[in-house]
């Protein structure tokens, strides 16, 4: 029956084009949420995403499912917890994947929001960092076709056709090769520079919408670029001095070329009405790279500066709010997004742990939770020394104004008032007993009803917490 119902979708799909939105979500790597000038950043020029947010709208309270890239992803396109499905941390080689009790690719039976998309009849493409499968020396993971997608172009990170970085320095005349053992993971493959690997991902994604409309069929887009992940290549020109230099220099270059993007669906009247952008990070920024804006806290934590990302929506002929709003009163996180577009294109994503946000995301009103935000802290990050000599909670919990962390026994919590402090500097566990118990409870509850990682501990025994 549910065959059925996809192709009468499909069949229909060409007299629907015209009503349902199209879709393209920008997933942003290690992009902190203070950088964009749209969110307060002060030292990187980013004219692009600035204009999509005066145009559409941003929101200050939206969170990823995970501090860290794989997991990540893995909420965004499943619309549930990731620890539902052994992605807890970044996939690496097998080896390490199993030491630290994580799957080798996500289950292609998970739930997809590219699948439940294309079931309903829209063209389905992925363009740029996978991260979910087919990396290192894993090469039996499942195309990323195998999840929904009718097309993909990847990096290093993922089975299938994939641009692959060339790397170039200031007065170097010959590029070099980086992560060359990736070809084996699926072609055709195109060496580029990485420096311009974002073009070309903009490049292929445009082609995929030009091919969708002149079908008459409404489509999904993700558009993953590897910016502004490290190590940091910029064009040659504009290479600076230090690690946050190149940062900012990367940044401003990503902003340029995912503006060839947005401009061309600006400058067509038909896409403009019908399509919502969705642009936002998929973690915290690298320390001393990107910044947090305030947040304590940074790529691989569960505080505020790991989790929080800048999200801004876009869609001028949908949207029921005035252009360049902010939404500061929603709580929403990444997989919310599942349920959220697949009601906006008139379908369903079935098994969701996120919830339908779609009116906050148009601008018809906040969004209020039915159900607290919950994360893990990655497995291997108990400390990362020498970058987090630190201890770090395990677990953490939101609801409404409080968040409280502890660890995965109950110990050790603290807990703050986001509404009055964003920044996590004064912990009230001691003046609200009650609170602590309900939360902590509560996010025991949830933590033990996930399948388990390693839950590996410090690095060094002698690091200390640090409140």
């Amino acid at each position: 029956m549910a065959r059925l119902i996809a192709a009468l979708l499909l069949c229909a799909s060409a007299a629907w084009g015209a009503s349902r939105p199209n879709f393209v979500v920008v997933f942003i790597d290690d992009l902190g949420w203070g950088d964009f000038g749209c969110f307060g950043g002060k030292d990187a020029r980013t004219p692009e995403v600035d204009r999509l947010a005066a145009e559409g709208r941003r929101f200050t309270r939206f969170y990823v499912n995970s501090p860290i890239c794989s997991p990540s992803r893995c909420a965004l396109l499943t619309g549930q917890h990731p620890q539902r499905w052994r992605i807890t941390s970044y996939l690496n080689n097998r080896a390490d994947n199993e030491r630290r009790g994580l799957a080798q690719w996500l289950d292609p039976r998970a739930p997809s929001l590219a699948r439940t998309l294309k079931e309903a009849g829209y063209a389905t493409g992925q363009f740029g960092k996978w991260h979910l499968g087919g990396q290192r020396d894993v090469d039996d993971a499942p195309a990323i076709t195998a999840y929904g997608y009718d097309e993909s172009l990847t990096n290093f990170e993922g089975m299938g056709p994939k641009l692959l970085p060339l790397t170039l320095r200031p007065g170097e005349e010959k590029p070099g090769r980086i992560w060359a053992d990736a070809e084996r993971l699926g072609g055709p493959v195109k060496w580029t520079l990485r420096s311009e690997i974002t073009t070309g991902f903009v490049d292929a994604a445009s082609a995929f919408i030009d091919r969708s409309a002149a079908a008459g069929r409404p489509f999904f887009v993700t558009v993953m670029p590897d910016d502004v992940h490290s190590p940091f290549w910029p064009p040659v020109a504009d290479f600076r001095d230090g690690k946050r230099g190149l940062y900012l220099a990367v940044l401003e270059s990503m902003d340029r070329q995912l503006g060839r993007l947005f401009a061309k669906i600006r400058a067509d009247a038909r896409l403009r009405e019908s399509t919502v952008i969705l642009l936002c990070s998929d973690n915290g920024p690298e320390p001393g790279a990107g910044s947090a804006g305030g947040l304590r806290g940074h790529k691989t934590q569960i505080y505020e500066g790991g989790i929080r990302s800048p999200l801004v929506v876009w869609a001028p002929g949908l949207m029921k709010a005035a252009p360049g709003g902010e939404d500061a009163e929603s709580i929403l996180a990444a997989f919310d997004l599942a349920p959220s577009l697949a009601r906006l294109a008139g379908t369903r994503h079935t098994d969701a742990d996120g919830e339908d946000a779609s009116a906050a995301l148009l601008g018809a009103g906040a969004h209020h939770r039915a159900h607290p935000l919950v994360w893990r802290r990655p497995p291997d990050r108990k400390n990362w020394p020498p970058a987090l000599p630190e201890t770090q909670p395990d677990l953490a919990i939101r609801d409404g104004r409080w968040k409280l962390m502890c660890d995965h026994d109950g110990s050790d919590p603290r807990l703050y008032d986001l509404d009055s402090d964003p920044a996590e500097s004064r912990d009230l566990s001691a003046s609200e007993p009650a609170l602590v118990g309900r939360l902590t409870k509560a996010v025991l509850d949830w933590h033990r009803s996930m399948p388990p990682d390693a839950a590996l501990g410090p690095a060094k025994a002698t690091a200390k917490k640090k409140r």
